[in-house]
């Protein structure tokens, strides 16, 4: 496992971190308590040292098993979490989103709460969770520096959602020089990552980024193949079957990625991807095109299983990808793989009626 510096913070993450939205919640597949713990443990042992939950996750379930699972190794640890909603006067009614509430002294009191879930004197990242553009204002900027002069936090984030888009808003956060902004990108849904990559680039910020969804919800890893029949409550069925089924067609033109010998019999990938020394899977491919990326410091996957664990983790260890296979990468996604059909899928959400898609020429990816 590698590490990287989050912003300027001086807090170190490894190159794969853990979204524990998983711990607590059964949005991507129910586990009982014991098996979200030997994961969160497991994940430890493989050099997995960042750690990313919210306050809202499970109401508060995934900090208090996210807190029991490392309370033994709290400082060789990168405990981040979000706030920002109102799950307190808010029942959760389905995967529908809750009120949010972001005003310094509702986050305050939030913050508080989260320690004790956690069972620790301070969070090394806090983020606001899905904050818009216009809830970022000065007192609750201000907010975070007094956090942070507290020795309450130690570094600053915001998490970009619920859906993909939200430019206006990573856009202040990264002249803001926030520590670190969380987005849904991969390589089938590369727009946003691209646009903050420019604007890290224009503005000569420090800032972060953390990708999360980087096997795009199941295609990339092959966890959903047009076999799959996803459960009722599984937080993938949200995309629509076309986009799964342009997503698969995608995929095979991404296999010049992969170099992992396949079983003759049934076509899968051997399972010690740690010991197959100068090969790399499609996901470990997948986050190791993230990686590729200087401003990049930590990839999010969602992780099942332990089996996950070990070959995702390892992603930071196999061989980094070509100029070459960049090129090929970039050129793909130009001329969308080749592939003249609509995936379904909205893109670009916006909080101020669209002018920040506007500006960055992407117009034709607004969400209706």
């Amino acid at each position: 496992m590698h590490y990287r510096e989050l912003g300027d913070s001086g807090v170190e993450v490894s190159e794969v971190g853990f979204g524990a939205w998983v711990v607590g919640t059964d949005w991507w597949g129910d586990r009982s308590e014991d098996d979200a713990l030997e994961m969160v443990r497991y994940a430890v042992e493989q050099g997995i040292t960042y750690f990313d939950t919210g306050d809202v996750y499970g109401h508060g379930r995934s900090e208090e098993l996210l807190g029991r699972a490392l309370s033994g190794v709290r400082d060789e640890v990168i405990i981040a979490t979000k706030v920002g909603y109102d799950f307190y006067d808010n029942p959760q009614a389905g995967h529908g989103e809750l009120p949010k509430k972001i005003d310094p002294d509702y986050l305050r009191e939030a913050v508080e709460k989260s320690l004790e879930r956690l069972g620790v004197d301070h969070v090394d990242v806090l983020q606001l969770h899905n904050a818009d553009v216009n809830e970022m204002t000065p007192d609750v900027l201000e907010l975070l520096d007094e956090l942070e002069e507290e020795g309450v936090i130690d570094a600053t984030g915001l998490a970009l959602g619920p859906s993909i888009g939200w430019l206006a808003e990573g856009d202040m956060a990264i002249e803001e020089e926030f520590d670190s902004v969380q987005l849904v990108w991969n390589l089938l849904e590369q727009e946003v990552g691209t646009h903050f990559l420019e604007t890290i680039d224009r503005t000569g910020s420090s800032t972060s980024l953390i990708p999360r969804v980087p096997h795009s919800s199941g295609i990339l890893n092959e966890q959903v193949t047009p076999e799959t029949e996803l459960g009722e409550g599984d937080h993938r069925g949200f995309r629509p079957d076309e986009w799964y089924e342009t997503g698969w067609e995608k995929l095979e033109k991404l296999r010049f990625l992969e170099r992992a010998e396949r079983d003759s019999a049934d076509g899968s990938i051997g399972q010690s991807p740690r010991e197959r020394e100068g090969e790399r899977t499609m996901g470990q491919a997948s986050i190791a095109w993230l990686l590729s990326h200087d401003p990049v410091a930590t990839v999010t996957p969602t992780f099942r299983t332990k089996g996950d664990i070990d070959e995702w983790a390892a992603a930071s260890d196999v061989p980094k990808l070509t100029d070459e296979e960049l090129a090929r990468v970039a050129d793909l996604y130009a001329n969308d793989f080749d592939i003249d059909r609509d995936d379904g899928m909205d893109s670009l959400r916006s909080s101020v009626d669209g002018a920040d898609i506007e500006s960055a020429g992407l117009d034709e990816l607004a969400a209706d």
